[in-house]
C-alpha cells in the first residue's frame, strides 16, 4: 500500500517564527524546526498567515526550502482583523476548512497548534475535534538545552479517546460509579430495571432536557429524582437547589402562586412577594411529582417556563427568568389524559423526550433481597446498631415476600416500613422468626382492603364506568367485566392483574403478554387501566 503524504496545517508564528540575519538559526522557530526532523518528511505545509506579515512569510518559506527542499510551502492568507477575537478566528478557520480540498485517502493531516494566539490554538483544537480538520493535532517543543540548529521534539495527539485504554477504562468506571450511585449501591438483579438505570445515567450526564418518570406510587420516582440531582451536582452540572412538589397538593389560585410566585398585593392575603418554586429551582432541579394533577392554566405557564426559561408571576406585569432542569413524575397514562383533554398535548410532547417507567416492587421481586440488605444497613448507620436476620427468619420472610400473598401495593414504601418495624423490634440486633411471622400478619391486614374487593362484597358501578353502554351488556358480559375490574383494582399494575387473570393459560404460551391481553379485553368496552383503577 502506498504511503500517504504528510500535510501540516499551521499558523505563521509572528513572534516564535521571527528572526533576522544569521542569528535566526540559533533560535528555535517552530514552523522551520518542524521540517528539520530527519525521521519525518513533511510533504506539504499549508501555512496560514494574516495580512501584513508577507515579509516574515517569505523568510520562513526560504528557510524551509534550505533545510527541507522536499517540503512544499503553500501560503494561505486568512482574513481576520483581531486574532484574539474568538468569533473572527473561528469563522475564518471554518471558511478555510469548508473550502479546502481534503483528501484523507491519499494524505495524512497534522494540525500544528504551537504557533498563533491562544485563541487561534483553541479554535484549531475545536475544529480538529469536530472533524472539520480530518487529522491529528501536532504539538512541537524546543530542545531541552539550548543547542543551535536542534529541531526540538514533536508529539501527535489523537482525539479519538476510544483508542486510549486507560482513558476508556476511566470513563467506563465513571459511568459504572454513576449507575451505582443512582441505585444507592444496591445490587439490583432485575435486567429491565438495570438497563433503564444505565440509560438514565447517560442521559442525565449528557442532557438538560426534561425527564419523565412514570410508575405506581412508591416505585421510587422521588428517590431517583433526588439521586439524579446529586449526581449532576457532583459533576458540577448544577449549582442550584433540589426543589420538589407533589402537584396533587396544588389547588385553585394557590397553585399558580406556589409554582410561579406572586407580587405583593396580587390577591387578598398577598402581603408580600413570593418567589415561587420555579425561581427557587433556578440553576438547580425541579421535580414535579404527579404532574398529571396540574390544572390546564398551570400547564400552559409551565410549558412557557420550560421552553423560554421565562414566566409571569401571579399579578406581575414583567416576566422573570429561571433556568432550571425539570424532572416530572406521574402514575397516570399521560397520553390518555391528552386524549381526554385533561393534559396539554404540547406540554406532553415537551416532557416526553426521555420517558422511563419504573416497575413496581411486585414486578421486580428479585430485587427485594438486595433492598432488604440496603435498608438494614441504612437502619444500622442511622441508629448505631447492626441488625441482621437469623437464617430461618430470613428464609421465612423471603418466602412470604416472594409469594402471591405479598401484594406490595405500596411498593418500596411498604418494604421500607416493614424492614424498619422488624429492625426496631429486633432484640440484640437479631430479627427472629417470631418477628417475621408477626410482620407478615401485619402486612396481610394492611393489604386486606384491596384483597377484599376481589370478593363478592366489592361493588362495581358499571353505569358510572360505561354510561349508556352498560345497559347494552348481556348479564354474562357484565358479571365477567365486574370480576375483571375487581382484580384490576386489587392489583398494583396492569402486568400483575394480567398474571392473576391468565395464570393458567399463560403457561401454554411461549412469550406470554398478560398486560396486552388484559388491555385488549378492557378496550372492547372502551376502558383503559386508569379508568378501572379510578
Amino acid at each position: 500500500m502506498k504511503k500517504k503524504k504528510i500535510v501540516v496545517i499551521g499558523f505563521l508564528g509572528t513572534q516564535l517564527d521571527s528572526g533576522r540575519g544569521s542569528t535566526r538559526w540559533e533560535k528555535w522557530r517552530p514552523t522551520v524546526a518542524l521540517t528539520q526532523h530527519e525521521d519525518v518528511v513533511i510533504d506539504r505545509l499549508e501555512l496560514l498567515f494574516n495580512r501584513g506579515y508577507e515579509a516574515l512569510l517569505q523568510q520562513v518559506t526560504q528557510d524551509i526550502g534550505a533545510v527541507s527542499p522536499e517540503t512544499s510551502v503553500v501560503p494561505r492568507e486568512i482574513e481576520m482583523d483581531d486574532p484574539w477575537d474568538f468569533e473572527q478566528v473561528y469563522s475564518a478557520l471554518f471558511d478555510f476548512a469548508r473550502a479546502y480540498p481534503f483528501d484523507p485517502e491519499h494524505e495524512e493531516y497534522w494540525v500544528h497548534i504551537t504557533t498563533g494566539t491562544h485563541v487561534v490554538q483553541i479554535c484549531m483544537f475545536l475544529m480538529t475535534e469536530a472533524l472539520y480538520f480530518p487529522g491529528r493535532l501536532l504539538q512541537t517543543s524546543p530542545p531541552r538545552r539550548h543547542a543551535p540548529g536542534e529541531p526540538g521534539s514533536f508529539a501527535l495527539i489523537d482525539l479519538d479517546l476510544s483508542k486510549y485504554d486507560q482513558i476508556a477504562q476511566r470513563f467506563s468506571r465513571e459511568q459504572q460509579e454513576g449507575v451505582a450511585f443512582l441505585k444507592s449501591g444496591i445490587a439490583t438483579r432485575n435486567p429491565r430495571f438495570n438497563a433503564m438505570i444505565d440509560e438514565i445515567e447517560r442521559v442525565a450526564i449528557k442532557s438538560r432536557a426534561p425527564i419523565l418518570l412514570m410508575g405506581p406510587t412508591g416505585a421510587g420516582k422521588s428517590f431517583l429524582a433526588r439521586r439524579l440531582y446529586e449526581l449532576k451536582k457532583a459533576r458540577r452540572q448544577l449549582d442550584g437547589r433540589f426543589v420538589e412538589i407533589n402537584c396533587a397538593t396544588l389547588h385553585g389560585d394557590g397553585a399558580g402562586s406556589t409554582l410561579f410566585g406572586h407580587v405583593k398585593g396580587a390577591f387578598t392575603g398577598a402581603a408580600s412577594e413570593r418567589a415561587g418554586l420555579l425561581r427557587s429551582a433556578g440553576k438547580g432541579l425541579l421535580f414535579l411529582d404527579e404532574i398529571g394533577e396540574l390544572g390546564l392554566d398551570e400547564q400552559a405557564m409551565l410549558l412557557k417556563a420550560i421552553e423560554e426559561k421565562r414566566f409571569l408571576p401571579v399579578g406581575a406585569d414583567h416576566e422573570v427568568h429561571s433556568d432550571f432542569q425539570l424532572i416530572a413524575g406521574t402514575n397516570r397514562d399521560l397520553a390518555r389524559e391528552v386524549a381526554r383533554g385533561r393534559f396539554r398535548d404540547d406540554l406532553f410532547a415537551r416532557i416526553n423526550l426521555w420517558t422511563y417507567e419504573l416497575p413496581g416492587l411486585a414486578e421486580r421481586r428479585e430485587d427485594i433481597e438486595p433492598n432488604i440488605d440496603y435498608l438494614l444497613h441504612e437502619f444500622g448507620a442511622e441508629n448505631g446498631q447492626l441488625v441482621r436476620f437469623n437464617k430461618e427468619a430470613r428464609d421465612r420472610y423471603m418466602r412470604f415476600a416472594m409469594s402471591p400473598q405479598a401484594r406490595w401495593s405500596g411498593n418500596f414504601r411498604d418494604l421500607s416500613a416493614s424492614v424498619m418495624r422488624m429492625a426496631t423490634l429486633a432484640e440484640a440486633g437479631r430479627v427472629t422468626s417470631g418477628i417475621v411471622d408477626a410482620e407478615a400478619l401485619r402486612l396481610e391486614r394492611l393489604w386486606q382492603p384491596a384483597q377484599a374487593t376481589q370478593g363478592e362484597g366489592g361493588h362495581i358501578d358499571l353505569d358510572a364506568l360505561l354510561g349508556e353502554q352498560a345497559a347494552q351488556l348481556d348479564q354474562f358480559d357484565a358479571l365477567q367485566l365486574e370480576a375483571v375490574i375487581r382484580i384490576c383494582r386489587a392489583s398494583t399494575s396492569l402486568s400483575e392483574a394480567g398474571r392473576s387473570l391468565f395464570a393458567v393459560s399463560r403457561q401454554a404460551k411461549r412469550q406470554p403478554n398478560d398486560a396486552d391481553r388484559l388491555k385488549k379485553y378492557l378496550a372492547r368496552f372502551g376502558l383503559a387501566w386508569d379508568d378501572v383503577r379510578a
